[in-house]
């Protein structure tokens, strides 16, 4: 639309590969949000690991003061209308992202942040934080990823002037059928877990539930996918020769493509007992609803909105062994639970989270807040 505000975003894109930065390239790749609006795009990340995230060091420095150039000639030459902003809302992160919000106020642009992380209920008690957490969000707009995540702002930000976006993933498995849904009966039900080596997203808790299944004859085999970050290899094979569990634990390492494609097509269930105190709303879950798995998982986050628990899967609450093991005995042993949680899993992500569904959902959020301006 040639007649469309300018919207500079300043987004995360990859590297490193986490949440936000595949939302954001989903941004910047879409067709439909291109079409919609005048984009411009910064990329605001430095790190190019997921162990660097959070560390300081010269070279993100001279990255970060890159981002600040590019920004103010930006806004020198172009004057746009608005910024959406995928805000980091503690650490390191969100200082610097303080100064770029300083610089965008002090040219009056209209701001729109995303959030796809939380900790503002914690770390505003403090008070410099408090003072800063009311500057950026004083006559702003927020994006956040689920009902469950309002609370972090509440009392900053008015429910008048905050959006839900659920994300939204392609869907790698839309020749999926109903009828030919069930997999083959094996002896050993396969359990995958996708993520990086992070120790909150579960790593340990998993291992500790898959050791109560083991003490039960519980047959199974659990696949662990993605690379090392604060777990390194050595100490996961460490903990999995101190529980017993060489023979029912496979570390696959990192899969993009068709190798990832195919270890959600060989997996039974989808295990992610995460308490991450960043977690907001994973879209590996949405990955594997479209692959038609039922989900065992926790009520961190935005979660809730994602998983229906006793319909799509299960929720367990953050760091309780027994009841993860409880919830994965269950689907373990019960074949006809598997297949069905998995249909409703799938039907699920086709009525919610389809990279179409988030396209016209951001669309229409940003068309509304052009609007009400």
């Amino acid at each position: 639309m040639n007649d469309s505000p300018k919207i500079l975003f300043l987004l995360h894109l990859p590297p490193p590969v986490h949440g936000s930065s595949l939302v954001g390239l989903t941004i910047k790749n879409s067709i439909a949000i291109n079409k919609s609006f005048k984009c411009f795009y910064i990329n605001l990340l430095a790190s190019k690991q997921v162990a660097e995230t959070g560390k300081i060091n010269l070279r993100k420095i001279l990255g970060y003061l890159n981002t600040f150039s590019q920004l103010l000639i930006f806004l020198l030459k172009e004057r746009p209308i608005y910024c959406y902003l995928a805000l980091t809302t503690t650490g390191v992160a969100f200082y610097k992202d303080l100064i770029l919000v300083a610089l965008l106020k002090f040219f009056r642009v209209k701001l729109v942040y995303h959030l796809h992380n939380k900790g503002i209920n914690i770390q505003k008690h403090k008070f410099v934080n408090r003072i800063c957490y009311q500057y950026i969000f004083k006559n702003a707009v927020v994006i956040i990823l689920s009902k469950y995540l309002y609370f972090d702002i509440q009392g900053l930000v008015p429910i008048r002037e905050t959006y839900i976006c659920h994300n939204g993933v392609e869907d790698e498995n839309r020749d999926f059928n109903l009828e030919n849904s069930k997999k083959d009966i094996d002896l050993n039900v396969k359990i995958l877990f996708l993520s990086n080596l992070i120790e909150s997203k579960g790593v340990l808790i998993l291992l500790k539930a898959l050791v109560l299944l083991k003490r039960k004859n519980i047959p199974f085999l659990c696949s662990f996918v993605g690379g090392e970050a604060d777990i390194s290899l050595a100490k996961f094979y460490l903990w999995i020769e101190e529980l017993g569990l060489g023979k029912y634990v496979i570390f696959e390492g990192k899969k993009y493509g068709e190798e990832k494609k195919q270890a959600f097509i060989k997996a039974d269930i989808f295990a992610l007992p995460t308490y991450y105190h960043n977690e907001c709303f994973p879209l590996v879950l949405l990955e594997a609803m479209s692959y038609s798995l039922p989900i065992v998982s926790t009520y961190e986050g935005g979660i809730q909105d994602i998983v229906e628990d006793g319909v799509t899967g299960f929720l367990v609450r953050q760091n309780h062994v027994e009841l993860l093991a409880e919830k994965l005995e269950i689907l373990i042993t019960d074949s006809s639970l598997r297949q069905r949680m998995g249909i409703e899993s799938r039907n699920k992500f086709e009525t919610n989270f389809t990279l179409k569904k988030f396209e016209n959902r951001f669309i229409n959020i940003l068309q509304s807040i052009v609007t009400r301006n």
